[in-house]
């Protein structure tokens, strides 16, 4: 979830996974995946800078949990590669069988 701020002020959170596009016109228009518009007060680049800061601590968090040795990056694409449904269908790393590949 990320801040953003109405044009009226009010602050909300928004879901970050659920951004289609954000554009500016002059006010930013946040198109949601669902088809619903949101005009906030930030620009295009603070939206994006606030998704990748909030996906960073994702990521982060994700390595803090994972056993010594273990490579973050192989993990990522691994599971990216092996499950097309979704990422909330992966199994945690200590439940999958270890291979060579």
């Amino acid at each position: 979830m990320i801040e953003v701020t109405r044009l009226n002020g009010n602050p909300m959170l928004l879901n970050s996974d659920l951004v289609k596009t954000a554009e500016a016109s002059p006010d930013t228009m946040v198109t949601l995946i669902t088809g619903e518009k949101l005009i906030v007060k930030e620009t295009c680049a603070e939206i994006l800078e606030r998704v990748l800061d909030y996906r960073a601590k994702l990521l982060s968090a994700v390595a803090r949990r994972l056993p010594p040795g273990v490579n973050l990056e192989r993990v990522v694409s691994l599971i990216s590669l092996q499950n097309p449904e979704g990422p909330d269908k992966v199994d945690p790393p200590s439940s999958r069988r270890s291979d060579s590949r």
